[in-house]
């Protein structure tokens, strides 16, 4: 059985868990300067705290005890520390040329955690998510508010850059890709169409997962879509399943999910922040409350795919794994012919 349809199969049969925030995890390391040059970047001649992707490289064994601590708290789907492993993001820190690597050896850390996990018991196997975020430009919006037909980046430029980290996460041994965090369609669809393209040549059936952020209670993304909006958008593009994730809280984030569920004829995936940010940047919503939230959308019947984003931590996951357990999946509609 090819890993598309086991994946299938299971979200037909029970409620998967997304795992939660890799940056949450990291920030308790209270990693340096040196820390993330480590000693391979140790004459680097630019800043690199604040590049977590670069830990991959930099202190690997940190990424792989955050991988495990998610599947121990019971996680089906790890994402790859790759949400920034583009070359666009990456020329922030003049590190476009470690693009392929950063991609490869992150999938290679999750891999090992996931099948080590899988090992452990074969009745729930684990699955390696390739994390592919939506770079720091924006294909539909100016970042100029004097010049609105102004662009910082264009869409065959995100091709490119989305089609490089692709196919790296591919070739490393990748079971699903997740287009995450989109606040502006357009990128998703660069990613989408480069996603596309190399499943046609390397013939592969590699599911893809797309999931947008409401950036607040407006009800929008970024570029000024409704979740019915942003579903009619990328509906098109050979996805195994939609949802939101970041910005917003489960309690913020729950008419969405259920206009998200309403009108998507695919599978529903939901993993919220731990509440909003408090004045210290931190996220004070607890482990039972969020999954008590949570567990209200798996009695309805709206979810399939659920786990936490920004400030969510072993214990997040653990206590949603927990109540999602107790709830069959969200059946998907039968469409009838026009």
């Amino acid at each position: 059985m090819s890993v598309s349809t086991t994946i299938n199969k299971l979200l037909s049969e029970r409620i998967l868990i997304i795992d939660g925030a890799m940056g949450t995890m990291i920030q308790k390391h209270k990693l340096t300067e040196e820390d993330y040059r480590g000693s391979r970047f140790s004459d680097y001649a630019h800043s690199l705290k604040g590049n977590n992707d670069l830990l991959v490289l930099a202190q690997p064994q940190i990424i792989l005890d955050i991988h495990r601590a998610f599947l121990e708290a019971g996680a089906d789907i790890l994402e790859t520390n790759t949400f920034s492993a583009n070359a666009i993001s990456m020329a922030d820190y003049h590190m476009e040329n470690l693009v392929w690597e950063l991609n490869v050896e992150a999938t290679k850390l999750a891999r090992q955690a996931a099948d080590e996990y899988t090992l452990k018991n074969p009745d729930k196997p684990r699955f390696v998510a390739g994390s592919i975020g939506p770079t720091n430009r924006t294909a539909s919006l100016s970042p100029d508010v004097n010049n609105p037909g102004y662009r910082a980046v264009n869409f065959d430029d995100l091709r490119v850059a989305y089609r490089e980290q692709v196919q790296a996460l591919m070739e490393a041994g990748c079971d699903l890709l997740l287009v995450e965090t989109v606040f502006d369609t357009l990128n998703c669809k660069a990613a989408l169409f480069a996603i596309n393209e190399l499943k046609e040549e390397l013939n592969s059936d590699i599911p893809v997962m797309v999931s947008g952020t409401i950036t607040d209670n407006s009800g929008r993304t970024l570029s000024g879509q409704t979740p019915e909006a942003f579903w009619n958008s990328v509906s098109h593009g050979d996805i195994i399943s939609v949802g939101f994730n970041c910005a917003l809280g489960a309690d913020q984030m729950r008419p969405y999910i259920q206009e998200l569920s309403r009108v998507a004829w695919i599978n529903v995936s939901c993993y919220p922040n731990a509440g909003l940010p408090n004045e210290f940047g931190e996220y004070d919503d607890t482990p039972e409350g969020m999954a008590g939230v949570l567990e209200g959308w798996c009695k309805e019947g709206w979810v399939n795919i659920v786990g936490g984003c920004c400030g969510t931590t072993p214990d997040h996951i653990k206590a949603i794994a927990d109540v999602a357990a107790r709830y069959k999946p969200r059946q998907l509609p039968v469409l009838s012919a026009p």
